[in-house]
């Protein structure tokens, strides 16, 4: 009858900076590290990314 959004509820997956720790399992916590540490390869990579195109921006432009 409710969707998760109308409950107020988010997926089990979710990690939210801050939140209780002391209602998540070992399991939870394994989970938990792992997806932010693939989030973490994620905004590394896409820091690369920006910052190869602005010394390629950069290296054109220069006179």
């Amino acid at each position: 009858m409710f969707d998760e959004a109308e409950r107020g509820t988010r997926p089990r997956n979710v990690h939210e900076i801050g939140q209780d720790l002391s209602v998540l399992s070992v399991s939870d916590l394994d989970e938990r590290i792992e997806a932010l540490r693939r989030e973490i390869a994620r905004l590394e990579e896409d820091r690369r990314r920006k910052q190869a195109s602005q010394e390629a921006a950069r290296a054109a432009f220069k006179f």
